[in-house]
């Protein structure tokens, strides 16, 4: 059976599909759940969005497997997972659980969380899978980022390849385990900026802001270590996504507004890159140029840093002299 409304139906049961053209939305007309195409693509996703806002696409559920044709259907499978198939009946995406429900139904629920759960039990405990579990490029209210220490589950965004292909960029921002929990963007292996640990109240190296739209919080112990924000009120909405060329925005959109503005970007400046100056150098916002030497130390390039590129950092100007005989 088909669903025959997308005003009113916000679940899946397993007689029901989800045909390309159909959407569910959630109970008060938040998020919507469906098939799209991104940018210039012809090619087609199953996704969630914001329902004033459908270009505002939060979730991406076969982002590396676009259907090529606009034959996609979502429904629950015999064994009670989430599948969707293209017209040939081919697998393009399926929900992964250890648990299997009695009777499944898939909600989308108000916070923009799809999950799959059993009919008569919403306590998200028991969620059997969710899409908070497996965030693209955007966190929301209430989504973990950071890891199960218990079930290796991790949670951290990953750019899009680019505004018509949501499949994974070079771009990744979690939750580093090594050393006290901080959170890491990195382009590939290499690190391109870190929050610095967190200390309670935030983490060390972010600017210190007050805001109304949100809280912040971080939980760290044998299970679980997780940051997560929530809403302070209904006054407005904010989601935090990593682009496709690293940058990390902090959007909100009041009651009143028709429009997101940016709250904030994380990297505020320059010298919020990750070792921008390079080795035994150091940036300084304010300074023309931005990078210097530490004391004993110049420019390793001397060439380089004409042309206002600091990489390669510097070296010490005087060689060091730790002879045996002049040693302690």
């Amino acid at each position: 059976m088909l669903l025959r409304s997308s005003t009113a139906a916000d679940t899946i049961t397993p007689n029901q599909s989800l045909v390309d053209g159909m959407t569910l939305v959630s109970t008060a007309q938040s998020f919507e759940l469906g098939f799209f195409s991104p940018g210039d693509s012809n090619s087609r996703y199953l996704g969630i969005w914001y329902k004033k806002f459908p270009n505002t696409i939060v979730w991406v559920a076969n982002r590396e497997k676009p259907i090529t044709d606009r034959y996609g259907v979502l429904s629950i499978d015999s064994d009670g997972y989430l599948i969707l198939l293209d017209q040939t009946k081919r697998t393009i995406w399926s929900s992964i659980s250890s648990r299997l429900p009695k009777n499944p139904v898939a909600q989308l629920l108000e916070s923009g969380n799809f999950v799959l759960r059993d009919a008569s039990d919403v306590n998200s405990e028991n969620y059997l899978w969710q899409s908070f579990d497996f965030p693209c490029d955007t966190t929301l209210p209430g989504m973990k980022m950071g890891w199960n220490l218990k079930t290796g589950q991790d949670w951290y965004v990953t750019s899009w390849r680019n505004a018509s292909d949501p499949s994974p960029g070079d771009f990744t921002y979690r939750i580093d385990k090594v050393g006290l929990p901080q959170i890491v963007l990195r382009k590939g292996s290499e690190k391109k900026y870190r929050t610095g640990p967190w200390n309670g109240l935030r983490f060390s190296g972010t600017a210190v802001m007050t805001n109304q739209a949100f809280k912040t919080s971080f939980v760290y112990n044998e299970d679980e270590a997780y940051y997560l924000y929530e809403l302070k009120d209904n006054l407005s909405i904010t989601r935090l996504t990593l682009n496709e060329l690293g940058s990390i925005n902090r959007f909100v959109l009041s009651e009143s507004s028709t429009e997101w503005a940016i709250m904030y970007t994380v990297q505020n400046d320059l010298c919020d890159n990750y070792g921008h100056c390079g080795a035994n150098g150091f940036c300084r916002i304010g300074n023309t140029p931005i990078c210097e030497c530490l004391d004993g130390f110049v420019p390793k390039s001397q060439n380089e840093w004409e042309f206002l590129n600091w990489t390669s950092g510097c070296i010490r100007s005087t060689p060091l002299d730790c002879q045996k005989e002049k040693g302690l």
